[in-house]
């Protein structure tokens, strides 16, 4: 493979539009499809922004009717914004392209990455993402003072967060010992070529995501990785990690698909 080209666009005071960064984004899928530029990858943040992709329910849009970009990605409701390293990873895959593939790679590199930031993170089964798994349920405190068995979330298939008070909030899963993510993922690949990509929460408000259903997820929340360690971590230095174990991980990769087991013929 060719070497995987980074392209930092912009952070802090000069954080890049939604809009223009997906402009740029199809600009550059345009000219990897043809050919003239290697794989890269676009790093950056965006001034705080609620971005919607395909699969978006409208109850888990903002109640107050804070405006929303739809995209064209899979995944569902998510936010950006300042604290928060977003990457668009633009890269020709073989075909048939596989999709589960290239975000299990993704997942790789933001592991990597938090694990060199001291963090241990998972992924889970049937959600895309790299997560920080909470305690048993059984071994949480329950919301709101109330016994476990009584926790609406767990008979209620519609409950919203958003309505029942800060105890519920996705913000404060840490405190509950609940599964919350760090990193989201949602991509598109169009002519074999991936677009949109991850966002990793360094040291972001997590309040903005309170104000939506994140991902579409009722059960779990969010995290960043300084309020899990504790300490302040900046995107300057998150940076030139998260870059390297993307070049680790992409450019090593094998790009041919899976081979899917076949069950012998009884």
């Amino acid at each position: 493979m060719s070497e995987l080209r980074f392209v930092r666009m912009g952070f802090g005071d000069e954080a890049v539009e939604y809009q223009e960064a997906w402009d740029e984004q199809r600009r550059v899928h345009a000219a990897r499809f043809a050919d003239e530029i290697p794989d890269t990858v676009l790093l950056l943040e965006h001034p705080p922004v609620y971005t919607a992709g395909r699969r978006t329910a409208d109850n888990e849009r903002p109640l107050d009717g804070t405006p929303v970009i739809d995209v064209d990605r899979g995944g569902k409701i998510t936010w950006h914004g300042p604290g928060q390293l977003v990457g668009y990873p633009i890269q020709k895959l073989p075909r048939p392209v596989d999709v589960v593939a290239h975000v299990r790679r993704l997942e790789e590199a933001l592991i990597r990455t938090c694990a060199e930031f001291g963090l241990e993170t998972s992924r889970v089964e049937g959600r895309s993402g790299v997560w920080i798994l909470g305690d048993p349920v059984d071994q949480r405190p329950a919301p709101g003072g109330l016994a476990l068995d009584f926790d609406p979330r767990l008979h209620d298939e519609e409950f919203d967060p958003r309505m029942n008070g800060p105890e519920y909030a996705p913000s404060n899963a840490g405190q509950r010992r609940e599964d919350r993510k760090i990193a989201a993922i949602g991509i598109r690949v169009a002519k074999g070529v991936t677009m949109h990509g991850f966002a990793l929460n360094v040291n972001p408000d997590n309040k903005w995501f309170d104000r939506i259903i994140p991902c579409g997820i009722r059960d779990a929340g969010v995290a960043s990785l300084a309020g899990e360690l504790g300490r302040d971590v900046t995107i300057e230095e998150v940076l030139p990690v998260a870059e390297r174990h993307l070049r680790e991980v992409l450019e090593n990769a094998d790009l041919k698909p899976r081979e899917i087991e076949k069950t012998p013929a009884a």
